[in-house]
């Protein structure tokens, strides 16, 4: 099991938090001491309250959280953030409302989730020819709906 070093940025920032054993991802909560509001496609950098230090080897993959979507359209403005093992700022979240209704985010709430991965350097290797595969340069949709 790896471990992730959290620094609290104030007493009253909430952890990162599994909610169940089997969670992947753990909850980020709005450090903020003011509801934020969100217009349609609005997007802002939420911060979260915490700094964070991973093992060599691993990242933080930020993620939305499904019920912010689908109830709300509250999405990441990357879909997936990426946290590398070297950066020591504030962990924030880009923010995003896709819907066509106003969206406040309170104080305290869950509002991403965060999942620790391992990651490997590739060695990079130019060639001037790849391998035949039965796909091949069939792109998007090439293998059916």
């Amino acid at each position: 099991m790896t471990v992730l070093k959290i620094k609290k940025l104030s007493n009253n920032n909430i952890l990162p938090e599994y909610k169940t054993e089997g969670a992947a991802g753990m909850d980020l909560c709005a450090a903020i001491s003011e509801p934020v509001l969100l217009k349609p496609l609005e997007r802002k950098l939420i911060p979260t309250g915490i700094k964070i230090e991973l093992e060599h080897g691993y990242e933080a993959q930020i993620r939305p959280r499904s019920g912010l979507s689908i109830k709300h359209g509250i999405t990441l403005i990357n879909c997936v953030g990426t946290i590398d093992e070297d950066y020591r700022g504030e962990v924030c979240v880009p923010v995003v409302n896709i819907s066509n209704e106003e969206y406040t985010i309170q104080p305290d709430e869950r509002i991403a989730q965060m999942i620790i991965a391992k990651v490997e350097q590739a060695k990079i290797e130019v060639v001037t020819e790849l391998t035949q595969t039965q796909r091949g340069e069939g792109g998007f949709g090439s293998t059916g709906k």
